[in-house]
């Protein structure tokens, strides 16, 4: 069977839900639904460039590729390649094929340099290192089993602490934005990254269609945010009162930082198990985040909650030219 590699159609509902199945079936810990991918390519910043492929056999999807520059970056010239293909069709070539035609796009574009995240397995790192590309760093995926009844009680505030959902900020989120720019600022990556543009953050972030407010968790000191979690859905409305069919309703999390002058007071684990207990309450059964290897704080507030890593993923790294 021939397999061919093309632009992802927005308007072709096939195309967006092939696109959404195979990256379940490779990468079942980040949420990904067809709506949302529909969003993302009427909403990404345009300095992103942003072209998803898909490569096609027979009709089907069997492979995706995400395709963008680094726009919010200080140092231009960075793109991003992810390329997944689904299990059962690999060793067809489609790979292959989806990197190539992604590193052409981005080299048109300027990219200077790529990078590219890798699950920790021996014949993904063998392709990508066969490709141009070297290991850099690693994070991990870890998953929380909240139908078993393990979660931690959640603990009490400490004085002059209050938590609130997110959801109280929606006449304005501004706070919550100046909190996620000074945190992302010191998150572990090979890329420094920065959050400058109020508006896009709104679009991007705020109002995308994975993000749930109300089970997202606040920590305020005297009116202001001093901690946050940033929790996104599968997209079952709330509230829920089943899993949805054939599986597990998920939650993941996307963010979760404390602004500097706050820090080593746990409010990052304040935030965080009552965002889950938010879930759990609202029947979500499966909670997934990441984190960077080399973040220790994090992981150790994930172990305290009864996060177990679930697989690993090597960003690497190739320069152009």
């Amino acid at each position: 069977m021939t397999v061919t590699v093309r632009a992802l159609r927005p308007e072709a509902r096939a195309d967006l839900e092939g696109f959404a199945r195979v990256r379940r079936r490779a990468l079942p810990f980040i949420l990904l639904t067809p709506d949302s991918l529909a969003y993302d390519l009427r909403h990404m910043h345009p300095d992103a460039h942003y072209r998803p492929l898909v490569a096609v056999a027979d009709g089907e999807v069997i492979g995706t590729a995400q395709v963008h520059l680094t726009h919010d970056s200080g140092e231009p010239g960075q793109g991003n390649v992810n390329v997944y293909v689904d299990p059962a069709h690999t060793r067809r070539g489609a790979g292959g094929l989806l990197l190539r035609a992604a590193e052409e796009h981005l080299a048109a574009l300027g990219a200077r340099r790529l990078y590219a995240w890798v699950l920790d397995e021996p014949g993904n790192r063998a392709f990508a290192e066969s490709n141009g590309y070297r290991a850099s760093r690693s994070a991990h995926f870890l998953r929380l089993d909240l139908a078993a009844g393990t979660l931690p009680p959640a603990p009490v505030a400490p004085p002059g602490v209050e938590v609130r959902s997110a959801a109280d900020f929606a006449g304005d989120p501004r706070p919550l934005f100046e909190l996620d720019a000074e945190t992302v600022t010191d998150e572990p990556s090979d890329v420094d990254m920065r959050l400058s543009d109020y508006d896009a953050w709104l679009t991007e972030t705020w109002r995308h269609p994975l993000v749930s407010a109300e089970l997202s968790s606040v920590a305020v000191v005297d009116g202001r945010p001093a901690a946050f979690t940033l929790t996104r859905t599968d997209g079952s409305p709330l509230p829920l009162r089943r899993p949805r069919a054939g599986g597990a309703s998920v939650v993941g999390t996307v963010m979760t930082g404390t602004a500097r002058a706050f820090r080593g007071r746990g409010l990052a684990r304040l935030v965080k198990t009552d965002a889950l207990h938010r879930a759990r309450a609202a029947g979500f059964t499966q909670a997934f985040t990441g984190n960077d290897t080399g973040n220790g704080p994090m992981l150790a507030v994930n172990r305290r909650l009864g996060y177990e890593i679930c697989a690993t993923e090597v960003r690497h790294v190739r320069e152009l030219g």
